[in-house]
């Protein structure tokens, strides 16, 4: 046990110094932050340091140590989704033009389309990847791949281009927030029906999903508000309430054959507000702990993903999602940009923000694999897919000359509602 202990300490030690590292890396090269620790994640498994003499992934990595990181990366993700769900504010939406609306049913359905008829159209590519018979599952887990947009990212970027508070960089947040609430709700649709619970058929799953969301929604959250506006002497910090409301609903919902995130993200909308406005006691709190333990998530996928073990056919798959993900992302966004009112250069901007993956749809993409949705194979070239999306933003916006590219400056994954507020 005390060789495990010393082995998991040096393990996160070491993840958070290479994390960082491939981090300022990418933020000199004009890159959000989570492309390099992505990057990191991916050369410290079996794709770069697995092949080295010694077996070094092996051996810095023992199968032992996996249990506890694979823990410790949940809880970041737990946090990570709670400030997600504690961000969003829809009111923002009120007195603003109809382009984010727009935006968000377009560049939700078209890649919904797009990812679903890919399996039904392709489906020599997708057996070569383990997906022999795919099943109405994956259809609908593919349609889900293709239509995230990384709001998180996305809003980072649009603060560090000088773009928070224009047009273009309101209503891509605004429609990236509705996308993937959207998305979510699909994928935890996909997971209820699929798997669920032995001897609890999936109805009953489903209902006692969304009675376990009722409850949070209409119960909790009122009960919050009236607690914590009336016993302020009693809770000096709301910061313990969050940080258990966040793991308990993970929990709740982990136990309901739901994934935990899933939990995080409920908590974030069940947390009330302070006069409207996300408490910064909690806020930033769950953020630092979140962001602090966010590359564990990265390395545990990158020890599980292997690019050398893909053959051609894996890359061509590659290169058709790539295509498919940025059709369906740029067209739609642009066009109904335009529709909504929005000029040219704006409507661009927004059509190349909305194309975000990153952090978000590595999420989705390891509920898929824990959830037996998708193969190793396929897993891994989504990956790249969302790591290609989401270098692909910043070359992109300084192509359109839209924003200014930011220098050496830190750009983070941020919650949604600081870049569409901050002037």
């Amino acid at each position: 046990m005390d060789i495990l202990i010393a082995d998991v300490i040096g393990d996160v030690a070491l993840v958070l110094i290479v994390a960082s590292l491939f981090g300022a890396l990418a933020r000199k090269c004009g890159q959000p932050a989570v492309v390099g620790q992505i990057l990191a994640g991916i050369l410290l498994g079996p794709t770069l340091l697995g092949r080295l003499p010694g077996h070094l992934t092996g051996r810095l990595f023992p199968p032992a140590v996996l249990p506890p990181l694979t823990v410790l990366a949940q809880v970041a993700i737990v946090l990570f989704m709670f400030v997600v769900g504690y961000e969003l504010d829809w009111r923002a939406l009120r007195g603003r033009r109809r382009a984010a609306p727009l935006v968000a049913a377009a560049a939700l359905l078209l890649p919904m389309l797009l990812g679903a008829g890919s399996v039904l159209a392709d489906r020599s590519g997708f057996a070569a990847l383990g997906e022999a018979h795919p099943s109405r599952s994956l259809v609908l887990f593919m349609a889900v791949a293709l239509s995230i947009t990384a709001l998180p990212v996305l809003a980072a970027i649009v603060r560090e281009r000088g773009m928070a508070g224009s047009t273009a960089g309101t209503t891509a947040t605004m429609a990236a927030g509705i996308m993937d609430v959207a998305a979510w709700l699909v994928l935890a649709a996909i997971l209820v029906g699929s798997v669920h619970k032995a001897g609890r058929p999936w109805p009953v799953t489903l209902v006692l999903i969304s009675g376990f969301a009722a409850i949070m929604l209409l119960g909790v959250r009122p009960a919050l508000r009236w607690w914590l506006g009336r016993r302020r002497a009693v809770l000096a910090s709301q910061l313990p309430v969050a940080l258990a409301l966040a793991l308990g609903s993970a929990w709740v919902t982990a136990s309901l054959g739901l994934h935990p995130v899933f939990g995080g993200f409920l908590a974030g909308l069940a947390m009330p507000s302070l006069d409207g406005a996300p408490d910064a006691e909690v806020l930033r709190p769950m953020e630092q702990v979140g962001g602090l333990l966010l590359p564990l998530f990265f390395v545990v996928t990158g020890l599980s993903l292997n690019v050398g073990a893909l053959d051609g056919s894996a890359f061509v798959l590659l290169g058709l999602f790539c295509v498919l993900a940025s059709v369906g992302k740029l067209g739609p966004g642009y066009l109904a940009s335009r529709a909504g009112g929005l000029p040219r250069r704006d409507s661009t901007a927004v059509a190349v923000l909305v194309n975000t993956r990153g952090l978000t749809e590595l999420i989705a993409l390891n509920v898929g694999l824990s959830a037996g949705l998708i193969d190793q194979q396929l897993f891994s070239v989504l990956v790249l897919m969302a790591l290609i999306m989401t270098a692909l933003t910043a070359p992109l916006l300084t192509l359109a000359r839209v924003g200014t590219p930011p220098r050496a400056t830190d750009l983070q994954p941020v919650p949604p509602s600081a870049s569409a507020t901050e002037t």
